[in-house]
């Protein structure tokens, strides 16, 4: 594993994240899958999942990455972050004993993916960040296979890792979970900066297409002023052409007693995103046509219009709009 380094007394740090993790012999990570063993840190989890979905890759959510293909999704256990809010608590926080999980080697999920015509393959569910070796060794066979990859992470990684993970994924979701230092630190245990660098690395270094997602959560990360900072970043420094959704918060985990987020809510920041600039920005979660269709950044009209996951119709031949031949970015 050469994501770490050797200490003294048979400690060993794991640098996979920015967490950086000292362990000693037998000990897990904050992410409670990586574990040093024998003074080399080993992923506990390799080739155990939690369950294979087929989805429709918006549900990713992915809108401008080969709309209603399917995903064949699969995640493991664990995380790097520690946020409150965690919509999949169950299978990130909880540890869970290996032999209630399901085991599959990369090639068995490559030809689960071939036999059900699955244009992807996607890693999510639990960040695969923390199944950094099982994610890759995956994502080398669906490249040899001619199936798509996709990554659903927090972009909370370091920089060399982040350069051989994003090499063999085609597409990633990555959650922007709000814009600022405080927030991070007080919701996710986590810092904003690296997911920033993450960010700007993977747009503008690689060939992954890239969307956002914001999940916004009332009185935490949906001020007016903060979303419009956000919103400023990403057209300063990636780009007014990268996909941002904007999905609601539900009461879980340790936020079970807050507010579901509202569709207001959602439409307000939808609304800022638009006025800053941003070319394609969605709500996801709760159904808007409107708010869930993309529309042609030259001449504004709609070419893909959805009610939520579902395309009800399409304007787009070959990528381009039928009504001014402008490129729509991302794949078709």
């Amino acid at each position: 594993m050469k994501y770490q380094n050797i200490l003294t007394n048979g400690k060993v740090r794991c640098t996979i994240c920015p967490r950086n993790c000292i362990l000693k012999e037998g000990q897990s990570g904050f992410c409670s899958v990586r574990k040093n063993i024998n003074k080399s840190i080993v992923l506990d989890t390799y080739g155990y999942n939690t369950g294979l979905a087929i989805d429709p890759v918006e549900k990713k959510p992915l809108y401008q990455f080969y709309p209603q293909s399917s995903v064949l999704s699969f995640g493991t256990t664990g995380c790097n972050m520690g946020c409150k809010f965690c919509q999949n608590w169950k299978t990130t926080k909880i540890k869970t004993d290996k032999a209630f999980l399901n085991k599959t080697t990369p090639q068995e999920i490559v030809e689960i993916a071939k036999k059900y015509n699955c244009k992807s393959v996607a890693f999510t569910y639990n960040d695969p960040i923390v199944f950094f070796e099982y994610a890759i060794d995956t994502a080398k066979l669906c490249k040899e296979n001619s199936i798509k990859t996709i990554a659903v992470t927090s972009g909370f990684i370091n920089p060399e890792p982040a350069k051989e993970f994003f090499k063999y994924m085609d597409a990633a979701n990555i959650d922007l979970k709000g814009f600022s230092e405080e927030f991070y630190r007080k919701n996710c245990m986590a810092k904003l900066k690296p997911v920033l660098d993450t960010i700007e690395y993977v747009c503008n270094k690689t060939d992954c297409f890239v969307e956002l997602t914001t999940m916004l959560i009332e009185g935490e990360n949906d001020s007016e002023e903060m979303i419009k900072q956000q919103c400023r970043w990403i057209v300063n420094n990636i780009g007014d052409c990268v996909p941002l959704h904007f999905s609601a918060f539900f009461p879980n985990y340790k936020y079970t007693n807050r507010t579901a987020t509202s569709f207001s809510s959602l439409l307000k920041a939808y609304k800022i995103a638009v006025e800053t600039g941003l070319k394609y920005v969605y709500t996801g979660n709760i159904t808007s046509t409107e708010t869930s269709s993309t529309y042609c950044k030259n001449c504004a009209r709609p070419v893909i219009i959805r009610n939520g996951y579902n395309l009800l119709k399409s304007d787009l031949v070959n990528g381009h709009c039928v009504f001014c031949n402008e490129k729509c970015d991302g794949e078709f």
